[in-house]
């Protein structure tokens, strides 16, 4: 059934003076919504810990602990917590206008929103994760690797399917990766008791007390594995447009994307609307807003993905120990640490490693292909086609289709390795979340009323998150961009 979506009332030069009017037409002020309480708003930070749980997770810090030691998961600790607090500003504007975070970038300045279209596309159109978990099912099954390209056709079909037939979309996309996240804590309280040694677990002190560098590893696979130490890039961003579908906030005033086939189409306001602070009552309900949504975000997303890296981390620890070597991860080291897993515990824990290796890299294939379709519906219809053409779920399933006939393209015709993609993509994603990670300073305190916008040890927290994504970002560019130029 579709969502009954409220008509904010406009009287007469009611608009909100903060956000600004250059781009996009003044924000009416609206009554906040009546807070819903936690276990009815769970989903949004299971959807971005869902997307998580794949390369960054079962990949990269697996194979970083590795190289060089437990010592070096301090990094992750910092990248999961620094998207905690990236992720509340993203959705602070969201629960006090609706709008989503790129559209208050463009706000400010229109081009925003196309470079956050490019930033989406640019990244996600190589199908490394499609192809790494169509790689992960022939170790499974024991199939020739030269069938995991087919493999990967027959999945890029069925996420296309399943994004363009859903009557709702959010609604399928938060029961696949409440289904993987479910799948994959049972794997690692199995992981805990059977396969996880107590040397491994000697180790966990070393991250405070013997914190190492990144050693000799390549700056790429660093700020890769910083960005992935949760979402990382543009999918952060559309945190916005998933707490919308779920109404959370001012996004009840909001209509779900839906399927151009099955869905219900509904009528959608040209902008947001702006919660009246001048009225505690409204201020009241914003706080249980923040409250819940903060709340969300750390049961769902922080304590999942941190509890996910550290734990995939230590296993690949407790089987293959700290062996350095002089190239990047590929899949072989996935297959070597199932073969490890198979010697130490059972054939039977091998399959289940690789299993949940190949439906975590497939649900997070289907969830890129979600979230850049939704940043560039958001984008187009809401800064270029406002009032005329196609539907926002119309250009959403356009957009899916594309970015997965291009994929297709590309996997048959380019030769690849699927996890130098990935590096690649996260690196690139990391680079992204310097740049708005500065956008939402800017936007939650410019473009917000002085009674909700960001301040005191927040703001602090994000000056620390544009240091720290910058700091990486610059090494880098200085470091590793001539390395790969130079073919090192």
């Amino acid at each position: 059934m579709a969502r009954a979506v409220a008509q904010p009332s406009r009287g007469e030069g009611d608009f909100a003076p903060e956000p600004p009017t250059k781009n996009l037409p003044p924000m009416p002020y609206q009554d906040m919504p009546e807070p819903l309480p936690l276990l009815k708003v769970l989903g949004p930070s299971v959807i971005l810990a869902g997307l998580g749980v794949g390369s960054g997770e079962y990949i990269l810090w697996p194979y970083i602990t590795t190289q060089v030691g437990v010592g070096f998961l301090w990094a992750a600790l910092i990248g999961v917590t620094m998207q905690y607090f990236l992720n509340m500003e993203i959705e602070r504007y969201t629960l006090a206008t609706g709008e989503t975070a790129i559209t208050g970038f463009a706000r400010f300045w229109k081009p925003w929103g196309a470079i956050m279209m490019v930033a989406a596309i640019g990244p996600n159109i190589w199908p490394g994760w499609v192809t790494s978990g169509a790689t992960t099912m022939t170790f499974l099954f024991g199939f020739s690797e030269d069938s995991a390209n087919y493999i990967a056709l027959i999945a890029i079909i069925a996420i296309g399917i399943t994004l363009t037939l859903s009557p709702v979309v959010y609604n399928a996309m938060e029961k696949a990766e409440f289904a993987k996240v479910g799948l994959v804590i049972v794997f690692l309280v199995v992981a805990v008791a059977a396969a996880i040694s107590p040397a491994a677990w000697a180790e966990v002190p070393k991250i405070i007390t013997e914190p190492v560098g990144p050693g000799a590893l390549s700056p790429a696979l660093v700020l890769g594995a910083l960005a992935f130490a949760g979402a990382g890039g543009v999918n952060n961003l559309v945190q916005s447009n998933w707490i919308r579908d779920k109404g959370f906030g001012m996004g009840q005033y909001i209509p779900r994307i839906v399927s151009p086939i099955t869905g219900q189409e509904e009528a959608k306001p040209s902008v947001g609307n702006m919660i009246r602070t001048d009225d505690p009552a409204n201020m009241e309900r914003w706080r249980g807003w923040w409250k819940v949504a903060n709340t969300e975000q750390l049961v769902s997303f922080w304590a999942i993905c941190v509890s996910s890296i550290f734990l995939f981390s230590l296993l690949a620890f407790s089987t293959v120990g700290v062996n350095p070597i002089a190239e990047d991860p590929n899949l072989d080291f996935v297959k070597a640490q199932g073969e490890e897993l198979a010697q130490a515990i059972g054939p039977w824990f091998q399959s289940v490693f690789w299993a949940i290796g190949t439906i975590s890299l497939l649900l997070v294939a289907l969830g890129v292909a979600d979230y850049v379709s939704r940043v560039c519906a958001d984008v187009v219809k809401t800064l270029y086609l406002p009032d005329r053409g196609l539907s926002e779920s119309q250009i959403y399933a356009i957009v899916v289709w594309s970015l997965l006939t291009m994929g297709a393209i590309i996997m048959f015709t380019v030769t690849d390795q699927p996890v130098v993609l990935l590096i690649i993509s996260a690196s690139l994603s990391g680079m992204v979340m310097f740049v708005y990670s500065i956008l939402l300073i800017q936007l939650n305190r410019g473009a917000l009323p002085d009674a909700i916008k960001l301040g005191g040890w927040r703001l602090g927290v994000m000056a620390f998150a544009v240091l720290f994504y910058g700091f990486f970002s610059g090494w880098y560019l200085i470091v590793g961009v001539p390395e790969l130029l130079s073919g090192g």
